[in-house]
């Protein structure tokens, strides 16, 4: 079985976690030139803008990168599928707290998963992950014909199996301590809640495909714990959405160095699928108002008031997305994060 550094091509086997959202082409070339691998969250990019980001990240790194796509589970709602409002006027003091208007549904709230594959193979980044779900063989097929390698995320033993036998060439492991979203897909989130240092060593004995250990990991005692497990590598999100070179707003990086081990929960209000993260103003009203859309639904109601709030620098009014090892999140350079990292590497 290959190394997670020589199947990707890199030095150290450390993969920046894809932030939905909260990716930057800086912090993915960071670590991509540090010896890692970069990583892009494409959540919601259209193909033009997916086509015009994976240029951007080829202009700054020469290094291997990866980028990101959620896959359809099926219960995704359309416009015109669901009844909003209820949904937006339990919001309607947040739309009015960010200066927004509350907005009408548009035609549709994601863009095409065929189409936003298509972009992506159609570039060839060296590494496409996936959250979700499993990987077509189609695909996985047109992936290798572009020299793209895929990685699967699993929460579960059965979904690491069921996403080795689609073909993908190394799994996530991720544990319920991770922060954002559960991405779980053959159970619901809810009853896939294994923590990293369960999850971790089981994954290893059940699959034949590296496993890069996610959740928890936040400095050299993670990595070393990780490798211990059985784990090829391992992916890092809080500690590296702390660094200046994420689109986390000054207010979420103050958020994350300001919080406990308690400091975090598991939420659906603000996208409508479960999620980690530390609680603000917008997370506790919806959670008080019990009126939570399906996905992505939810999740196109609250990113109108999120999105004006993060420009105006409002912390209460958006998604603090942050693992239980927050508090672990101390360094504000990527480079001190992943040389922090590093060291617990052999």
């Amino acid at each position: 079985m290959a190394s997670v550094d020589q199947l990707f091509g890199i030095d150290r086997p450390v993969v920046l976690g894809p932030f939905g959202g909260l990716s930057s082409v800086d912090l993915t070339a960071a670590v991509s030139d540090l010896g890692g691998l970069g990583s892009y969250g494409l959540y919601g990019y259209t193909p033009e803008r997916i086509h015009e980001t994976i240029a951007r990240l080829r202009a700054a790194t020469g290094r291997p990168f990866a980028v990101n796509l959620w896959l359809p589970v099926g219960d995704e709602v359309q416009p015109a599928d669901v009844d909003l409002g209820s949904a937006l006027a339990a919001m309607a003091p947040l739309y009015e707290a960010a200066g927004v208007a509350t907005p009408s549904p548009p035609e549709r709230f994601l863009p095409d998963v065929g189409e936003q594959l298509d972009a992506v193979i159609e570039a060839a980044p060296a590494v496409l992950s996936v959250v979700f779900g499993v990987p077509g063989a189609e695909l996985i097929e047109r992936a290798r014909e572009r020299g793209i390698r895929v990685i699967g995320t699993a929460t579960t033993v059965a979904e690491a199996r069921a996403l080795e036998e689609g073909g993908v060439d190394a799994v996530v492991a991720t544990g319920s301590e991770a922060g954002g979203h559960r991405v779980s897909f053959l159970r619901r989130a809810e009853d896939s809640l294994v923590g990293t240092f369960a999850l971790v060593p089981q994954v290893v004995d059940a699959v034949d495909v590296p496993v890069i250990a996610a959740g928890g990991i936040a400095d050299r005692r993670g990595v070393a714990a990780a490798l211990a497990l059985g784990a090829s590598g391992v992916q890092v999100g809080t500690a590296f959405l702390r660094a200046r070179e994420s689109a986390a707003t000054a207010g979420h990086r103050a958020a994350i160095e300001a919080a406990a081990e308690t400091g975090t929960v598991l939420t659906r209000a603000m996208s409508g699928r479960l999620a980690r993260g530390i609680p603000n103003r917008a997370m506790r009203e919806l959670e008080t108002a019990g009126v939570i859309a399906p996905f992505p639904a939810q999740n196109w109601a609250t990113g109108v008031f999120r999105a004006a709030a993060s420009a105006q620098g409002d912390a209460e009014l958006v998604s603090l997305w942050a693992g239980q090892a927050a508090a672990l999140a101390t360094r504000d350079r990527a480079a001190d994060v992943f040389a922090e990292l590093a060291a617990g590497l052999p």
